[in-house]
């Protein structure tokens, strides 16, 4: 029988302290009241500092912690007018992606085991993912693409059945909204067209089901038979076929 394998967070304490370290940036309620304000539109310090009702000082202070975290970003900006015209100020603002890309790295980080004496991390993670925006990225059970040309992309799953494969630029599905499809490069794959697999929702829980594709479907390295669904559990690993240009995706279940 093939080693089962799953994803778990590294024991490298340098990592963990680096991780630990992200959330205690996150976990003040003022710094995500700022990432909130500054959403929209680049804030200079002083407005921000009005809308938090900190000094400006703190408020320089923690701009300089997100910053540091790469979810905002210092460019040069003009001030409000004054009695001496308009000068230049500095204005922050949310990074591309920023909210879409903090709410998948909780999420991933929030589903897979953490090691022994760290438990106080998943209960900092669901902390601070409970205080995201809405609009703030992914949420419910999700697909994230590991490896390959794709890497990191997520698939919301939305449908009760979800088509997996490979694009197939011949014939075109009508909108894949709803659908796992691959970029050409991932030619082990079977086409979308003909799934290579499906995602099916039941009361119980997701499952997934091979539809007879010549590379396979595997969980947890295990080959699953074809057209017999499988349960899935959070951290769950999927490889559909195996070696150059499969794909393998990590399952993370709606909390």
């Amino acid at each position: 029988m093939a080693e089962q394998k799953t994803i778990s967070i590294s024991s490298d304490p340098v990592f963990l302290e680096e991780l630990s370290e992200y959330l205690e940036v996150l976990a003040n309620p003022l710094r995500l009241q700022i990432l909130k304000f500054i959403e929209r539109e680049p804030r200079e310090i002083t407005a921000i500092a009005e809308y938090t009702g900190m000094s400006y000082q703190n408020t320089k202070k923690h701009l300089d912690r997100l910053v540091s975290t790469s979810l905002v970003r210092r460019a040069a900006g003009f001030g409000r007018e004054t009695e001496r015209g308009i000068a230049p100020v500095w204005k922050y603002s949310l990074a591309d992606g920023a909210l879409e890309n903090l709410a998948t790295t909780l999420a991933v980080f929030s589903s897979i085991a953490t090691p022994l004496g760290y438990n106080d991390i998943r209960e900092r993670i669901r902390a601070v993912r409970s205080t995201l925006p809405e609009n703030g990225g992914p949420s419910g059970p999700v697909l994230y693409l590991i490896g390959g040309p794709a890497d990191g992309r997520a698939f919301i799953l939305k449908n009760d059945r979800v088509p997996m494969g490979r694009e197939d630029p011949d014939h075109p599905p009508v909108g894949t909204g709803g659908m796992v499809v691959l970029p050409d490069e991932y030619r082990a794959v079977t086409r979308v067209t003909k799934p290579h697999a499906s995602l099916i929702q039941t009361a119980d829980c997701w499952q997934i089901e091979d539809n007879g594709s010549t590379g396979g479907t595997f969980l947890n390295s295990l080959r699953l038979d074809p057209l017999k669904s499988t349960p899935l559990a959070n951290g769950d690993v999927i490889d559909l076929s195996i070696g150059a240009n499969a794909a393998r995706f990590l399952f993370i279940a709606d909390e």
